[in-house]
């Protein structure tokens, strides 16, 4: 009954190879040279990499007359791209389009002048039509839209292993009610001899760990409230929430801060650890270890955090200056086609964005972030760009590693006080 994910992306594309070709160059809104178009990511490798490749193949039927030019940058998980990409931007020397976090993550691009206003585009191709309107809701900046979401990541999963926990008499299909139920379960796996109940990483890893806890503590208007002032950081909410992360972080491995996510994953595919907190990119790594969903392996929303989706959007740009803006154009009709969304996220784990998508076309661990999706409260993630914007993040990650290492509490709050007041002030 299983099949891996690549594999459905295979079948997927060569029937659209089959069925969604349009036969024809397409020059774009923009016009220019569509010779061909230059695009950054940082999916260099693994099932990122599968899943463009997908998207690629998609690219090359509906527009066959484009030259696709795969500029990925690897490293860091995608914190090293970055850094080459705003040096390209700085330069004035921009690729066609880029990969980016929709939402807040844009801000500074946008105030730069760095990216052309998509509003138009999204009308031309009704995509406010397909689009949920609350995603919309959080892809628009100052009144306009400025990136196309290829795909839609869920924030708050924690993903376990099914024999260990059964092997302490925890039922894994049950998701404990809170966090004081989760950490109970987390003291009775230490108690049987599991050195690893939470399996963490490093960096943006640990903050999205972070902001799994505020969002259960707080719920999700006052986590929201966060992002725009409404919630002060120096609430007594946010002090609770801090002292949850740190008895959380006591069941943790103590090598986090060195450990990438796929580490941390593995930890739990292993046997290794029990739980891990990790968007839901983390469904490749499972599958591409031969585990099965339900078998193997489950997840349930974080405890505390059952009908809320803490959303993630990957998604492209139009950047100013772009040297091919007709071939770009095109690139942006294919990631936000139906078929394009389609092959991509077979690949990727992901979901798709558009809300016309048949969720049986997908496995059962994408089927259910679909209906939750349609149908959860919809907030934005702090560590994967969604929230804020990159200093306000940068902040924060730089508060959450420190508190790694020196469990300070007050400290912790006072950092993201600071950052708060500096995020909100511009």
């Amino acid at each position: 009954m299983r099949k891996t994910l690549a594999a459905i992306a295979g079948l997927i594309v060569a029937g659209l190879a089959l069925t969604g070709c349009t036969g024809s160059t397409d020059t774009g809104e923009n016009g220019g040279d569509t010779s061909q178009v230059d695009v950054f990511t940082w999916w260099a490798s693994g099932s990122a990499k599968t899943g463009l490749d997908a998207l690629v193949a998609v690219f090359d039927e509906q527009f066959p007359g484009i030259e696709f030019v795969n500029a990925a940058a690897a490293g860091n998980a995608g914190s090293d791209a970055k850094n080459v990409l705003a040096s390209r931007l700085k330069a004035n020397d921009p690729p066609d389009s880029f990969q980016a976090h929709a939402g807040a993550e844009l801000t500074d691009d946008v105030d730069a002048g760095k990216l052309e206003d998509l509003t138009s585009f999204y009308t031309q191709n009704g995509l406010t039509d397909v689009f949920p309107a609350a995603l919309l809701d959080r892809l628009t900046l100052n009144g306009k839209i400025y990136s196309v979401p290829s795909s839609i990541h869920r924030a708050n999963v924690v993903w376990l292993n099914t024999a260990l926990l059964t092997k302490v008499g925890i039922d894994p299909t049950k998701a404990p009610a809170d966090l004081d139920a989760w950490l109970g379960d987390m003291k009775k796996l230490k108690d049987s001899g599991v050195g690893t109940p939470l399996s963490v990483a490093a960096d943006a890893a640990q903050v999205q760990l972070f902001e799994n806890v505020l969002l259960s503590v707080l719920g999700a208007h006052d986590y929201q409230g966060l992002w725009d002032g409404s919630t002060p950081f120096g609430s007594a909410g946010v002090t609770k929430a801090i002292d949850y992360y740190d008895r959380l972080l006591a069941y943790a491995n103590t090598d986090g801060a060195g450990q990438s996510w796929p580490a941390a994953t593995d930890r739990v595919i292993d046997g290794d650890a029990a739980y891990n907190v990790m968007a839901d990119w983390a469904l490749a790594e499972f599958d591409a270890k031969g585990k099965t969903y339900g078998q193997e392996y489950t997840t349930w929303p974080t405890p505390g955090t059952d009908g809320v989706f803490d959303f993630v959007a990957e998604s492209f740009t139009l950047p100013v200056g772009a040297p091919h803006p007709g071939a770009a154009t095109s690139w942006l009709k294919t990631v936000s086609s139906a078929d394009g969304q389609k092959a991509f996220n077979l690949a990727n784990g992901s979901i798709p964005a558009r809300a016309d998508a048949t969720a049986t076309d997908y496995p059962l661990y994408q089927q259910g972030a679909m209906a939750s999706f349609a149908n959860d409260t919809l907030v934005s993630s702090l560590a994967d760009g969604a929230a804020v914007k990159v200093s306000w993040l940068n902040d924060v990650t730089s508060a959450i590693g420190q508190f790694v290492s020196s469990k300070d509490v007050g400290a912790l709050q006072d950092a993201l006080v600071q950052a708060q007041s500096k995020g909100l002030a511009g």
